[in-house]
Formats: structure tokens, sequence, C-alpha cells
């Protein structure tokens, strides 16, 4: 029976080695994963911004997943056929439409390290050396702000995990319970990203007051109305808890009055987040710096490296003014984890998270910024708040209609011609933004802005350039006088 049992382990162990190449074997998946990224990456500057298909991908699933297993050729040329073709396409150029994720190439090898390598940044014990690099990132983050030196945070999935780590945190400092959730009050705007709102129903708050506050006639929040709000409500019995603010909305790019509302938050002893996820690393820019200004007076913030550093999607930073108060908000223990409850000079982004297994997020920034150094992110960064001032201005000596000179780099504007209803020029509008997504050459996206169906054009790709939003103004100048209506 031994030798039988013995014998069975050992056919098992050589059928699984397809799991475990040999050099030979790593050679050709490599060099065919490497190929299609070399023939992907020699035609991302000439890539369209959106390519709408028949099958929307729909050839992925007929692939089929066998136990043996197809050849990595076959899988690579479904992949780039069925996933990398259609849709949006966020590291051209002419992706305009969202915040995008830009993939940088040192990025992208910092992520294949840390899969290969696949060390565990959760808890110091496990990993020291991964816990210290997070933990670096995260003060460095922190010294952007202007937070002190008892600033906390861990790298999240994104903004909304980001989010949603404040707000449970914001939470257990004011000591809520669940009898007072009725007569807590949020105070946000319109404007406000719906993670927020979605953080406070998954947080338990979803019985919380939502007070939204009016905004100016730059959709930035009316700093006297929030007084106002905040007084009349303490004084109908309710309990003023929470002021989140924008640093860079995700309709318009809006910067609220950040320091003017840290005045409040203080004076009447609310919560103060800003949601900086995409505005945040603008903070690298001297214009950045002082459309922000007031962001180092919150109790938290929320920035995104998956935006404004050009980072692959799934890294948000969530920062905490008191790194106490999120430990003690998210901190837990388990009897198999004893081994890790050791003396330790790092606090573990387990004890400062939701996430116990998480992914090794860190090698994917800290690579390109020990490697490239700030100043190419700084340099692009300012380029992409004088290009959104620039298309600004060249899409109104085109004709259209054009929203608030932009905060950062987010640009809204309207094809309205003359004499027609509201209903008629956002039909038009709504025309004018298909005719543009099916050229394809670049991709926009849109809003609705006091009933108007609004058009928005983000400039955060790293590979977007003059020449692209040169192209962008041309393209929809083109598309418009083919509508009519002019």
């Amino acid at each position: 029976m031994k030798d039988e049992l013995r014998q069975r382990i050992l056919q098992l162990e050589r059928r699984s080695r397809a799991l475990d190449p040999g050099a030979g074997r790593r050679r050709r998946l490599r060099n065919a994963v490497i190929a299609s990224s070399e023939r992907f990456l020699r035609r991302v500057r000439s890539l369209r911004g959106f390519v709408e298909t028949a099958d929307r991908g729909s050839g992925i699933t007929e692939l089929p997943i066998t136990p043996d297993g197809v050849s990595i050729d076959r899988a690579i040329a479904t992949f780039e056929r069925y996933v990398v073709h259609p849709g949006g396409n966020p590291p051209s150029p002419g992706y305009l439409a969202y915040i995008p994720g830009g993939g940088l190439y040192h990025s992208a090898l910092g992520d294949f390290i840390a899969a290969v390598t696949n060390k565990y940044a959760g808890v110091f014990f496990a990993g020291p050396g991964a816990v210290r690099m997070e933990n670096m990132l995260v003060r460095w983050a922190a010294d952007l702000v202007g937070y002190p030196a008892g600033a906390g945070g861990s790298i999240a999935s994104g903004g909304s995990i980001a989010n949603l780590s404040a707000i449970v945190t914001a939470r257990e400092q004011h000591r809520l319970k669940s009898a007072d959730h009725a007569r807590a009050v949020v105070y946000a705007t319109a404007q406000t990203h719906h993670s927020i709102d979605r953080a406070l129903r998954i947080a338990g708050l979803g019985e919380a007051v939502l007070h939204r506050v009016p905004m100016d006639d730059r959709f930035r929040m009316d700093v006297d109305a929030l007084a106002r709000a905040v007084s009349e409500d303490r004084n109908n019995g309710l309990l003023p808890w929470l002021i989140v603010a924008n640093a860079g909305s995700t309709d318009t790019g809006a910067v609220d009055p950040l320091d003017a509302i840290a005045d409040i938050a203080a004076r009447e002893h609310c919560w103060y987040h800003v949601d900086a996820a995409y505005g945040g690393f603008f903070l690298l820019t001297e214009h950045g710096r002082e459309m922000l200004k007031g962001i180092e007076r919150s109790d938290s913030t929320v920035l995104d490296p998956h935006k404004g550093m050009f980072l692959p999607f799934g890294t948000g930073i969530v920062l905490v003014r008191d790194a106490r108060a999120l430990a003690a908000s998210h901190a837990y223990s388990a009897a198999y984890m004893q081994d890790a409850e050791v003396a330790a000079d790092e606090v573990s982004p387990a004890d400062v998270s939701p996430e116990l297994t998480k992914h090794f997020r860190a090698v994917r920034m800290w690579l390109p910024l020990v490697v490239a150094g700030t100043n190419p992110f700084r340099a692009a960064l300012e380029e992409k708040l004088l290009l959104a001032r620039y298309f600004h201005e060249q899409i109104a000596r085109a004709g259209f209609a054009t929203g608030p000179e932009p905060d950062l780099s987010i640009v809204t504007f309207r094809w309205e011609p003359e004499g027609m209803s509201l209903d008629e020029s956002n039909r038009v509008n709504r025309e004018l933004l298909d005719a543009v997504r099916k050229d394809g050459r670049i991709f926009l996206s849109s809003t609705m802005l006091d009933g108007k169906f609004t058009l928005r054009l983000a400039v955060l790709a790293h590979r977007t350039h003059l020449r692209t939003i040169d192209m962008a103004t041309e393209i929809l100048r083109e598309k418009a006088l083919a509508i009519g209506g002019c």
C-alpha cells in the first residue's frame, strides 16, 4: 500500500510539472508574451481611442478551457483579437473619455517581478522588505499632501476601497453607533463621486442623512451654504459628522475651496475627507499645489496613482492624518497569525486596511519612481494641465459652448446650434458623441450638467500630446458640421 501511494504521488508530481516550466519552456512562454506586448507598443501611438466590433469581444468565450490546454500562441492570438482590440484603449493618446490607467511600461515590469517572486506584502513578519516599500510610498504620498509625521495609510485597489477605509475610520473615530445613523449628516455636493455613497452604505451608514450642498457656477462647493447647512442641521437636532470635498471631481474636474471648508470642519468638529483620487498627484505641480491648498488640513484623503501617476488600473492610496485612527478601525488578529505578532518597526498594511491577502502593488509604483525619478511625472502633469486649457480655448474658437476654464485637466463643452430647444440640442450632442466614437480616433464621454447633455474631454493619458488635442478639435468640428444645425 505504501509503495502504491508513493507511485501515485510521483505520477501526480510529473503531471503537475507543466505548472513549473523549465528554462526552455519559460523562454518560449516569455517570448510569446513579449512579442505580443511589442506588437502592441509599436502601434500604441496610432492606436484608436475606441474600436467598435460586431462581436464585442464575445470570441474570448469560444476558446475552450480543456484538460490539456492549448498552445501559448493560440492563447495570445485570441487575447489580442478579442480582448485587446475591441472597446476603449486607455493606453492610446486618443483615450480622452475617462480618467485612464496609463499602463507605464516600468509598472508592467514591476508587476511581472512582483508576480514571479510573489512576495506577501500584507504583514511585516512575512515580507519585511515588501512592507517597508509600501510604507515608504505611503510616506512619500503623505509628504506630498502635507500630512504630519504621524500620518498613515495603505495602497488599495483603487479609490473606491480607499474611500471606504477613510469612511470606516471616520465612523469609528466619531464613535457612531447604529442608533446615531439616522441623525448623522454627511455633507457633499452633487459632483461627489458615487463611491462615497456606496462606501457609506457598505459601512452600514445607509440611513445617514446625505446633505447635498449647493455649488457655484464652476461646480465647486458653496462654502457659505455649507456653513448654513451645518448650523441649521445642528439646531434641528441632527449630528453633523462628515464633510467630503472634491479635489478634482470626475464629471467636471472641479476643485472645491479646500482651505475654507477646512475652517468649517474644524469649527464644527466634523471629520474632513478630501477625495483627491483624480486630482491629488497634481500636487507635484505648482498649479496643483495652489489649487489644492488646504488638503493638508484634512483628516483623510484618497489619491489614485493609476490616474495622476499613469500606473496600471488597480492602485489607490488612502491617507489618514492620524495613523492610530486608521489602525484602530481596521486591525484584527487570529490564532493562526500569532507568529506574525512580533515587535516591528513597521506597520503592517493588513492592520490598516480591509485586505489581509493583497497584491504586491507597491512595486508597480516604486519601480518607475526610483528609476525615472519624479521630474518626468511633474513634466507630464504640467503638460496635461496646459493641454486642457489649450483645448478649452480651441474648442471655443471652433464654435462650441464651453464650461468653466478647467481647474485641472477635464474640459466640458457642448455643440449648441442657434435656435434649438434644449431637447433638440441634447439629441444633437448625443449624435455628435456617437459619431466621434464610431470614428474611433479619439474617445470622449458625456455627463449631464443642469439638464444639459454635456461632452467631456479628460486629458490624463501620458501619451496624449499636442497633436492629439489638435486632432480632437478638428474631429469635433468636422463631425459637428456633418450633423448640421449651424
